[in-house]
């Protein structure tokens, strides 16, 4: 059975850090891509990064580059998102997901909806503010 579980979240201050992580169990997360998504109030769920089921070459949107590193350590089964330079726009819960058959980077850098992918974590919210 396919699981994923987030942790890390929490509130920080404008300008600081959180890294979040993403254990994951059910399948080799060798062989798939996977991805961290947000949705804060209101809005519609999107992609932030990615490591793509292709290539394993990490993808991340516009609005977190630079800022935002992707990771995963395959012996531990686990996906991190360091996170700096955090601004109040970042305040949203955060996803893992990954898709056996599609690329999560489709809904990261694709433009693709996130409808497509077939396993997503509970999610774990950040909020920026001071």
């Amino acid at each position: 059975q396919v699981k994923l579980v987030e942790s890390g979240g929490g509130l920080v201050q404008p300008g600081g850090s959180l890294r979040l992580s993403c254990a994951a169990s059910g399948f080799d997360l060798h062989y798939f891509g996977i991805g961290w998504f947000r949705q804060a109030p209101g809005k519609e769920r999107e992609g932030v990064s990615c490591i793509s089921s292709k290539d394993g070459t990490p993808n991340y949107a516009d609005s977190v580059k630079g800022r935002f590193t992707i990771s995963r350590d395959n012996a531990k089964r686990t996906v991190y998102l360091e996170m700096n330079s955090l601004k109040p726009e970042d305040t949203a819960v955060y996803y893992c997901a990954t898709d056996f058959e599609a690329d999560p980077c489709n809904a990261v850098i694709g433009g693709w909806s996130v409808n497509y992918i077939d396993y997503w974590g509970k999610g774990t919210l950040v909020t920026v503010s001071s």
